[in-house]
């Protein structure tokens, strides 16, 4: 007889356990639920079902890949952002609930029926444009990335949840091709770790995730010299701006926006009270008395 669901996933705790890897109980859970079929409340309720002869194989396919250090999100093609599921591969950066802070930054400066254009600069993805536009439904959006292949991630993205037609997605460098458009938000999560750092991250984002969204150059901050200008050229003014940093780029980053001529510059904090996204505003029109 094989398996059953919560022997499979005591199983899969022991496996990833023994390997080392960290949060075990987390991945065995995702890794049985999608091998089996299953979800999380089948394992609390009917713990004793047992996996067929193909989900156990999967299920070990599963783990030699999570051995190998294969990210949980590309093993299963999906990860979860805010309120939102996306497809996510080796070519797109898997979403962090640290860069859900700026979702939340400009869910909270603006309002659920109000229409706005917003710009995501290296969208990767979608994560970050998508989940806003799921929470806004009077808002468009456009995406730019160099990656083709990113871009395509996306555009899946966009139409698994419905929102294709209020998203336009452009192969570009930044805000090199955008002309005179100007756009009430502007977001990005560029490549901020400093090129030497690299080589010592953990081998699921080093090995796995695409080095042309890591890399910012020697000290880390080559896309920020690019984007500060940039951005304000295209913030309508009165627009807002927000970026992800590394937890120790604050000053840097904050004196980059600020010398291109930046408002109301500040950092946010992530949920692990670390340095996470600097936030602005383009100066608005003055009027006459």
């Amino acid at each position: 007889m094989g398996l059953t669901l919560v022997q499979a996933w005591t199983h899969a705790k022991k496996t990833l356990e023994a390997a080392g890897l960290s949060g075990p109980v987390i991945d065995a859970r995702l890794l049985v639920e999608a091998a089996a079929d299953a979800t999380r409340t089948d394992i609390v309720t009917d713990p004793y079902r047992a996996l067929s002869v193909e989900q156990e194989a999967r299920l070990s396919d599963y783990l030699d890949r999570r051995i190998r250090r294969e990210p949980v999100s590309h093993i299963l093609g999906r990860k979860g952002f805010w309120k939102i599921m996306l497809n996510v591969n080796s070519h797109v950066l898997t979403p962090r609930p640290d860069t859900e802070t700026i979702v939340d930054l400009v869910l909270k400066q603006t309002e659920e029926h109000q229409r706005f254009s917003i710009l995501d600069l290296g969208v990767g993805s979608g994560a970050i444009l998508l989940a806003i536009l799921a929470e806004r439904p009077a808002a468009k959006g456009l995406g730019v990335d160099v990656s083709e292949e990113a871009l395509a991630v996306a555009r899946d993205n966009a139409a698994h949840l419905g929102l294709a037609g209020r998203v336009a997605l452009l192969r570009g460098d930044w805000a090199a091709g955008l002309g005179d458009e100007s756009f009430d938000v502007v977001v990005s999560n560029p490549p901020y770790i400093a090129a030497e750092v690299i080589e010592t991250l953990e081998p699921e984002v080093r090995d796995w995730e695409p080095r042309l969204a890591l890399d910012g150059g020697p000290d880390g901050l080559d896309a920020y010299r690019e984007l500060a200008p940039e951005i304000l050229r295209v913030l309508k003014p009165g627009g807002i701006f927000a970026v992800e940093i590394g937890y120790d780029q604050k000053e840097p980053v904050e004196a980059l926006f600020g010398a291109a001529g930046a408002a109301d510059v500040r950092t946010l904090k992530d949920l692990a009270d670390r340095h996470r996204v600097v936030a602005g505003a383009k100066k608005p029109l003055e009027t006459g008395a």
